[in-house]
């Protein structure tokens, strides 16, 4: 199994939400996030005050696949969220050695 984080534009979340609950994802966790990275943020003018924004508004969506299913995801999230500009966002994969259904106490595969 494989943990997919995806950080992306909020413009980009319900057409992605959408496509992700189309592709049968089985779950999907979003958080409203703040952070920088090469966009570096923005300048503001407030009363004749300049003002550096170096944290900019992004969604992080967490998801959780097997692992044959880990191209089709990625290439989901990149088809949706990509805009040809700076900010556009990340995809960090990392290994899940386990997953656990609470109520049932399947495990594997299956629990997803």
């Amino acid at each position: 199994m494989k943990k997919i984080e995806a950080i992306i534009r909020p413009e980009k979340l319900e057409q992605l939400k959408d496509a992700l609950l189309a592709a049968k994802v089985p779950g999907i966790t979003i958080n409203q996030v703040s952070g920088c990275g090469n966009q570096h943020g923005f300048v503001e003018h407030v009363r004749a005050s300049e003002i550096i924004l170096n944290t900019l508004p992004k969604v992080e969506i967490k998801v959780v696949v097997p692992d044959e299913r880990l191209e089709e995801i990625i290439n989901i999230i990149c088809d949706i969220a990509k805009t040809d500009q700076v900010g556009d966002g990340k995809i960090f994969v990392m290994d899940v050695i386990e997953c656990v259904r609470i109520r049932t106490n399947e495990r594997g595969d299956i629990a997803l």
